[in-house]
């Protein structure tokens, strides 16, 4: 049995246990190294994420996909721009290692000169092969609904998407998002099964929130999603806990669940890989002392008194 991976610690512990994996290009608001998406295969290490520049230099630039020993040194091995994708930005990515051992990166791609996103698919026998794999759309979205960001499972049967979802129809409320669940047979084909989050009216997390990552686990599964307050918190989200409660998501109260101690405190995009022996390696984006974002890795214990099965 594959071990399920434990919910992260204190916040404190969060932050001060973690390391810092890739660092923005510059030290400013608005530079940022983030959007982590890893995977555990075979004993190495793969993390997928997404380097940004200020807005009016550049925005999401590119994604990395790059490898490593021991899940904190990492070398890149990939690099995609948004040119390659006819995209004004790129955002996170979702780095996916299949049942029969192929590779799958899906890139979230803004439309130039528009609000809108989609999702577009590269696939190939090896990671360097992403590098020249043809892409294709698999989220298209539409005039009224922007997806961006997913988070995919495969849960033996089949596969599972959370995407945020941003509404498009009022011009000046795109940020507001929603986290939207698709099943598929193949990956590639989506078929729409409903809203599995919307921000808590007058909570923290009620202008949007979406999805990070997903711990498939029978009726204790769970996920941690990015949540924000207003747009003025836009890339500036902290993280809140859902749990799988009837079949259905539901925000855990108190949140949020971590956040970064140097203001506007954003903690964001987290990721979560078990380990082997226990416990689990977690990537996470978050906002540094200078207002720019780093990209950090903490590795959190399996609870005292539960082993892993």
């Amino acid at each position: 049995m594959t071990p399920s991976a434990p919910r992260p610690p204190a916040p404190g512990r969060f932050w001060s246990g973690a390391t810092v994996v890739v660092e923005p290009e510059d030290p400013r608001p608005g530079s940022w190294a983030g959007g982590p998406s890893a995977q555990l295969v075979d004993g190495t290490w793969w993390l997928a994420y997404r380097l940004r520049r200020p807005v009016g230099e550049g925005r999401g630039f590119g994604n990395v996909v790059a490898r490593s020993d021991d899940g904190v040194h990492f070398t890149p091995v990939v690099a995609v721009g948004k040119d390659r994708f006819g995209a004004e930005s790129l955002e996170r990515p979702a780095l996916v290692h299949t049942p029969d051992g192929r590779w799958r990166l899906y890139v979230s791609c803004a439309t130039p000169g528009t609000k809108h996103w989609r999702v577009d698919l590269v696939e190939a026998a090896t990671v360097e092969g992403l590098a020249t794999a043809e892409a294709r759309t698999v989220l298209p979205g539409s005039a009224a609904e922007a997806p961006k960001d997913p988070v995919v499972r495969w849960d033996g049967a089949e596969w599972h998407l959370w995407t945020s979802v941003h509404p498009l129809t009022d011009p000046a409320a795109t940020d507001r998002m929603t986290t939207e669940h698709a099943t598929s047979p193949d990956g590639v084909t989506w078929t729409w099964r409903g809203t599995a989050l919307a921000g808590t009216p007058g909570g923290w997390d009620a202008r949007g929130v979406r999805f990070s990552t997903v711990v498939l686990d029978g009726p204790r599964t769970w996920a941690l999603y990015d949540g924000r307050a207003s747009a003025e918190e836009n890339w500036e989200e902290r993280t809140g806990l859902a749990e799988l409660d009837g079949g259905a998501f539901r925000a855990a109260p108190g949140g949020p669940y971590l956040q970064s101690p140097h203001a506007p405190h954003g903690l964001r995009y987290a990721d979560v890989v078990a380990l082997p022996g226990g416990g689990a390696r977690w990537f996470y984006e978050a906002t540094r002392a200078d207002g720019a974002h780093e990209l950090r890795t903490v590795v959190v214990p399996p609870p005292a008194g539960h082993p892993e099965e």
